[in-house]
């Protein structure tokens, strides 16, 4: 299991097109992914999930990923939100 703090670098943060291709993104992966900003959680491979988040540029988010797949889905997902 991974857990680490990123920084929202995307001008939108993760709002509904954003949010659908992260979603798209974590699907691939087999390992569970899990974001949480400040006290509240949401499956990242969830849109409706995502969007309860309400995650602006800026912003600092928890990714947590449990999985055999878990090192590239981290590199992945954070170079995505780091752009």
């Amino acid at each position: 299991m991974i857990r680490k703090e990123i920084e929202i670098g995307r001008e939108q943060g993760l709002k509904s097109k954003t949010a659908a291709l992260f979603v798209q993104k974590a699907s691939l992966f087999k390992s569970s992914i899990l974001v949480e900003k400040g006290e509240r959680k949401a499956n990242g491979k969830s849109m409706l999930g995502l969007l309860s988040l309400v995650i602006e540029k800026g912003e600092k988010i928890y990714l947590t990923i449990d999985g055999f797949d878990e090192d590239r889905a981290l590199k992945e997902l954070e170079d995505f939100l780091k752009d």
